[in-house]
């Protein structure tokens, strides 16, 4: 297993690397060059002279790379002229709300999909199962920013139940968990409606296999058929695919967040994306990056961890 989590970690810093210098070329690839970027077309030419020399731009790429990389890794991602504070601190005031938003609907969406799709697997073909079956299918085939706004529609013009927007997040616990309920409720159902497919396809394999047959032959109690020798094994398909699915879940808390006026990352990205303001865009685009590979990591982890054959590819 330790040989199996040094592989995986090189693997994972290699990407970040390779990820690394692609966001470095972005920055050198932007309109006018990053100085022109920051300060603006009509910036002067002495103005563009001294902040090129400032930030070590006139060095050969290498050592700007190494600088940059160094500077990344301490935390220091640039300086938002337009907002007159640095990328990392905005970064660090923003991301922790995302991690909540995010984390908080993957945790419900796993709680919900996982049993729901073993017991569509267990219930296969019948009627409980085909009607779940559609209801999954729409979630699934719904934008999430069109989910969201049905949300709005019926808990909060319909109903009144919700407030539809998440602006004074922060204020109390009460108050958070209301203005966070349309965000979750939006990010958790189309992650309930792709993983529990996955997790009734991955049911319907194991309940076929010769190993569960032979526990059923034996007089196995369906409670403790499911529990010992279908859950573990449907869980391993699904554990890779909850990793593969997190930069679609950062993406779409994205739109979310723009949607329901969430303080977190996605509104930050939206604004930063219309006063072209380069180094927060890159900045959020660097963080998501690494956040994806963190996310595929601890997958292939949870799968070897599952699977023990996995440890020996």
């Amino acid at each position: 297993m330790i040989g199996y989590v040094v592989r995986r970690l090189g693997q994972a810093v290699v990407v970040m690397v390779i990820v690394s210098i692609v966001v470095f070329g972005i920055l050198h690839l932007l309109p006018g060059g990053l100085v022109r970027a920051q300060l603006g077309p009509r910036a002067t030419a002495l103005a563009v002279h001294d902040l090129t020399v400032q930030e070590g731009l006139n060095k050969p790429l290498v050592v700007q790379y190494g600088i940059w990389a160094w500077h990344a890794l301490q935390g220091n991602l640039g300086f938002s002229y337009k907002l007159n504070q640095s990328v990392g601190s905005l970064l660090g005031e923003y991301l922790p709300r995302d991690l909540l938003l995010v984390g908080v609907s993957m945790l419900f969406a796993i709680a919900i999909a996982i049993p729901l799709g073993i017991w569509q697997g267990y219930r296969r073909n019948r009627v409980d199962d085909h009607v779940l079956s559609a209801v999954m299918l729409i979630f699934y085939s719904m934008p999430s920013f069109l989910l969201g706004v049905l949300l709005i529609v019926v808990f909060n013009l319909w109903t009144g139940l919700l407030p539809s927007t998440a602006t004074n997040f922060g204020g109390s616990v009460g108050n958070d968990v209301q203005v966070l309920a349309l965000p979750v409720l939006a990010l958790c159902l189309g992650n309930v409606s792709y993983f529990s497919r996955y997790m009734r396809s991955a049911t319907v394999d194991n309940l076929l296999s010769d190993h569960v047959r032979t526990a059923v032959a034996k007089g196995a109690a369906p409670r403790r058929l499911l529990a010992r020798h279908v859950l573990r094994n449907s869980l391993s398909s699904t554990m890779t695919l909850i990793g593969l699915t997190l930069p679609y879940v950062l993406s779409g808390s994205l739109i979310i967040e723009a949607l329901f006026n969430f303080p977190g990352m996605g509104l930050l990205f939206w604004n930063a994306a219309q006063a072209r303001d380069f180094p927060v865009l890159l900045g959020v685009v660097l963080v998501v990056t690494v956040a994806t590979v963190v996310g595929n990591l601890l997958a292939d982890l949870g799968y070897a961890a599952l699977d023990p054959r996995v440890r020996l590819k």
